[in-house]
């Protein structure tokens, strides 16, 4: 009697041990599924454009405040048509204003990786600008309950410069080449002057099981038509405006 109670205690052992290890494997498999799943979404940008600003603030800004951020890997990408000289300067569209406020926003990315708290500051700083106030910019950190520490270490050490330099870098690489910004990017793929309608791009190119709330509600269609004849609001390199 005693042998069969071992004997049954053993095999629910190992049971259970199965359970357990396939249940972890399913909730792992679901999660990659989800990750696999979803829509890259990437800005290339200038932080004192005020067309960019007006994206982030007014229209990017939707990604988190539906569930679209569940679907969503997006990348903020602060260099946009800044042009580096022979001697290794930079000129930047929007004055020596912009190149600080462009490393200030590549600092935080870096430090603070994750999109929903590096969001929240260049969200801040952007929407300064959009009312005249972007010298403000350090009121963004006890805005936003950051500790300026790390980004001013980030800023004057030289790491916010070579964090720069990659994104200058990687904007060169694009193919095709950025023509403006913002410069709004699906799966790789430009929007080019229909970049406000991106939310319609990642319903469209999202192949996940869990369509969210905000895919549901009716966004706008993909027009071809409205792509070739609209006049988008962009800063090109050429106008510097």
């Amino acid at each position: 009697m005693g042998s069969q109670k071992q004997v049954c205690g053993f095999i629910l052992t190992w049971f259970l041990i199965i359970w357990c290890v396939c249940e972890a494997k399913v909730s792992l498999s679901s999660t990659n599924d989800n990750e696999e799943d979803k829509v890259n979404l990437s800005l290339y940008y200038e932080s004192l454009c005020p067309y960019c600003a007006s994206f982030i603030v007014n229209e990017l800004v939707k990604v988190f405040k539906t569930d679209l951020i569940s679907i969503v890997n997006l990348r903020l990408v602060p260099w946009g048509n800044t042009q580096i000289s022979p001697n290794n300067t930079w000129i930047c569209q929007h004055g020596i204003d912009e190149c600080q406020l462009d490393v200030a926003e590549a600092c935080a990315i870096r430090l603070w990786p994750s999109v929903e708290t590096h969001f929240k500051f260049i969200y801040c700083i952007e929407r300064l600008h959009l009312m005249n106030r972007h010298t403000e910019w350090q009121t963004c950190f006890g805005a936003a309950g950051f500790n300026p520490t790390a980004l001013r270490n980030c800023y004057i050490n030289g790491l916010g410069y070579q964090i720069e330099i990659e994104y200058a870098d990687e904007t060169a690489r694009l193919n095709p080449p950025h023509r403006f910004v913002p410069w709004v990017l699906v799966n790789n793929q430009p929007l080019q002057e229909d970049y406000q309608n991106f939310i319609a791009y990642i319903c469209r190119a999202y192949r996940g099981q869990k369509m969210p709330q905000a895919c549901k509600s009716g966004y706008p269609e993909i027009n071809s038509f409205k792509i070739a004849t609209s006049s988008p609001q962009v800063c090109t390199a050429s106008t510097g405006k």
